[in-house]
């Protein structure tokens, strides 16, 4: 009715031991996961400030560019 294979058995062992084999092994796996998502995180907020301050840069330089070039223009058709 209900057998069995070695594989069956070997991957209940891995299970066993990984839940109650070694002390403490389970709150170490999941301190490290925590870090690991909180890295990632982290990780996220400093790439999307990256890009405003890219984004922001960058319409600073537009907008220091766009006075000069005005300007150029404007006395180009004076002297014509």
């Amino acid at each position: 009715m209900f057998s069995m294979g070695p594989w069956q058995l070997l991957i209940i062992l891995a299970i066993i031991l990984l839940l109650f084999g070694g002390r403490g092994r389970i709150p170490q796996l999941m301190k490290d996961m925590g870090t690991g998502i909180n890295a990632f995180r982290k990780g996220l907020k400093d790439e999307d400030k990256g890009k405003d301050d890219e984004a922001k840069t960058e319409t600073l330089e537009a907008k220091d560019e766009a006075p000069a070039a005005r300007s150029s223009e404007s006395d180009t058709d004076k002297t014509a």
